[in-house]
C-alpha cells in the first residue's frame, strides 16, 4: 500500500491508466473506503450527480461477456451521449493517433494486424481482467453542469485508489453498450451512462503499463493576466 503521507501531488503524477491487472481481489471495505472520502468532491447546488455500480465476480464475468458478444458480433456501440468528437482537428487528432501508436508499440501490435488490434480493443469490454469494474450512471434531468462536477468525482476516485495501493483505468469504452448494461444490473434504461472504470492491482511487469504519454508544457495552455 502506498504511504499514508502520499501528497496529491505525487499522487497526481503516480496515477496512471492501468491495461494490466493482477488477479488480486479487492476487498469490497476497501472500495466502500474510496467511495466514503470522493463524495466530498464539489457539485454545483451540491446536486451530487453520482450514481456508482461496483461489479465484481460473476456478475461481472456475465456483463463483460455480454459486451464482448455484442462487439464481436458487430454491433456498434452506441453511449447515450457523444463522448469525442465527430471530426478530429489539430491538435487533438494528433494527440489521439500519437497515445495510439504508443499504446500498440508496447504491446508489439503491428498496424497491420487487424486481429490482435480487435482482440486488444475487446479487452476494453472486460475492463482488461480487473477484479472491478466501476459504472457511472446519472439522472437525465440534469444538464451539461453535471458531466463537470462528476469529472472531480472520478478524479477523486482515481487518486484516492494511488494513496490505497491500487491502480485504475477511467474507460469511456464502458459506455459504449448502455442497454445492455442496464439491464444486466437493474438500471433504469432512461439512466444517463456515462462510462466506468477498471480498479484493481497493477501487473508492474506488463509492458503495457510502462509507456507513458506526453502532457504539454504550462505555458503552452495558460495565459496570465494581472
Amino acid at each position: 500500500m502506498t504511504s499514508a503521507s502520499t501528497s496529491v501531488s505525487d499522487a497526481i503524477r503516480q496515477r496512471h491508466s492501468v491495461r494490466a491487472f493482477l488477479p488480486t481481489p479487492v476487498e469490497e471495505k476497501l472500495i466502500h473506503d474510496i467511495l466514503e472520502d470522493a463524495r466530498f468532491a464539489p457539485s454545483g447546488v451540491n446536486t451530487q450527480p453520482w450514481q456508482v455500480a461496483v461489479v465484481s465476480g460473476e456478475t461481472k464475468t456475465q456483463l463483460q461477456n455480454k459486451m464482448v458478444a455484442a462487439f464481436e458480433a458487430g454491433e456498434t456501440g452506441q453511449m447515450d451521449y457523444q463522448y469525442y468528437p465527430k471530426n478530429w482537428v489539430a491538435p487533438f487528432k494528433q494527440r489521439r493517433v500519437e497515445t495510439g501508436i504508443a499504446l500498440y508499440n508496447a504491446l508489439q501490435i503491428e498496424r497491420e494486424d487487424k486481429a490482435a488490434r480487435l482482440a486488444q480493443w475487446a479487452a476494453n469490454y472486460c475492463s482488461f481482467d480487473a477484479p472491478v469494474s466501476l459504472f457511472f450512471f446519472m439522472d437525465p434531468s440534469l444538464e451539461t453542469g453535471s458531466y463537470f462536477d462528476y469529472g472531480m468525482f472520478v478524479q477523486n476516485i482515481m487518486l484516492l485508489a494511488v494513496e490505497k495501493g491500487l491502480a485504475t483505468c477511467p474507460q469511456g469504452a464502458l459506455g459504449e453498450y448502455p442497454t445492455i448494461i442496464k439491464q444486466h444490473l437493474g438500471y433504469d434504461n432512461d439512466l444517463i451512462l456515462l462510462g466506468g472504470m477498471a480498479l484493481g492491482y497493477e501487473d508492474k511487469e506488463h509492458p503495457v503499463n510502462r509507456y507513458r504519454t506526453e502532457r504539454e508544457a504550462v505555458n503552452a495552455f495558460t495565459r496570465f493576466f494581472d
